[in-house]
């Protein structure tokens, strides 16, 4: 099995691509060893010294370190991710609880402009965002402000708040002259 690696805009990330479907579905985040415990693969990743954070997206995985060195990290990181896929485990355990999105909140009658906004989002801002290693998603509109959701290399990356303000906010102001600002939330 041959995993290859990206850099991400965020130094402390990497980008790591097994050439195969990781999750089949919605993106997932796991910030804390106990978040991974739903996870085999998330578990093991966490098991490795400075390591903070691990997202799955469709083909893709992306690890976040603390301080350590991505030289010393990146072989134990790419033997627990190898280990993973040649012993058939799957990525996420059974479970009844399934990753719950944070509500999203916004003035009913703002729905149109909400659904605007997503469908931006959805084909033209995330698509990019996963080539980086991230995902990012709505969560709230109010006053003319988007609150939006990054996770993954977005999550505390150098360049997010430039992605935010000339290239998402741009975009949806551009076409939703009711959008002022855009905004980062956890």
């Amino acid at each position: 099995m041959f995993i290859q690696t990206e850099a991400t805009p965020n130094p402390a990330t990497l980008k790591f691509l097994p050439g195969r479907v990781v999750l089949d579905g919605d993106p997932r985040e796991f910030r804390t060893p106990d978040e991974a415990e739903e996870s085999p693969l998330a578990s093991a990743l966490f098991q490795v010294p400075g390591v903070t954070a691990v997202f799955f997206g469709y083909d893709f995985i992306t690890v976040t370190k603390a301080d350590s060195e991505w030289p010393r990290l990146k072989p134990a990181v790419l033997g627990a991710i190898m280990e993973h896929f040649v012993s058939g485990a799957p990525i996420l355990l059974e479970s009844d609880e399934a990753e719950v999105p944070g509500p999203e909140d916004f003035d009913p009658a703002d729905a149109e402009t909400v659904e605007t906004i997503k469908e931006l989002l959805e084909t033209r801002v995330r698509p990019a965002v996963a080539a980086d290693g991230g995902d990012i998603t709505f969560r709230s509109f109010r006053d003319g402000i988007v609150y939006l959701n990054m996770r993954g290399s977005c999550a505390g990356c150098p360049s997010s708040t430039a992605t935010l303000r000339h290239g998402i906010q741009n975009l949806l102001k551009h076409f939703l002259p009711d959008v002022a600002e855009v905004r980062a939330v956890s």
